[in-house]
């Protein structure tokens, strides 16, 4: 039974790419990483070991693609702004047959909890 917080792709068209963004390492990480908890970019970084400017550019990528999104800003103590940001997906399940690929995504409670988002918007946004 398909939840109302999923997704399913059949569209091979949509459901390649998108596939592809998830699985390189760095959104994987990304998305892994703020699954659970909203972070900021140096968060991220630190968690995962990985570089802000590239940090940056895919963060910048997957909220183009619907996969994450900002959760709030903050200022510090500085008065700078800080953004948080939170994956968009809970959990992916893959499917591939000879025929057909099928990606469903289950939609992040949290984010339904606490910014009363629209259902999930997958694809490019552009």
């Amino acid at each position: 039974m398909l939840r109302n917080d999923s997704v399913r792709l059949s569209d091979s068209t949509i459901a390649i790419p998108l596939l592809q963004d998830i699985l390189d390492e760095l959104a994987l990480k990304i998305i892994s990483s703020t699954i659970d908890t909203a972070k900021n970019v140096f968060q991220i970084c630190y968690d995962n070991k990985i570089p802000p400017s590239s940090t940056y550019k895919k963060i910048r990528k997957l909220q183009q693609e619907g996969l994450v999104s900002i959760e709030k800003i903050d200022v510090d103590g500085n008065g700078r702004k800080v953004t948080f940001y939170r994956s968009n997906i809970k959990s992916l399940d893959f499917n591939l047959k000879k025929e057909s690929i099928l990606l469903q995504l289950e939609q992040n409670d949290a984010l339904l909890t606490n910014m009363h988002q629209l259902p999930l918007q997958i694809g490019n946004n552009q």
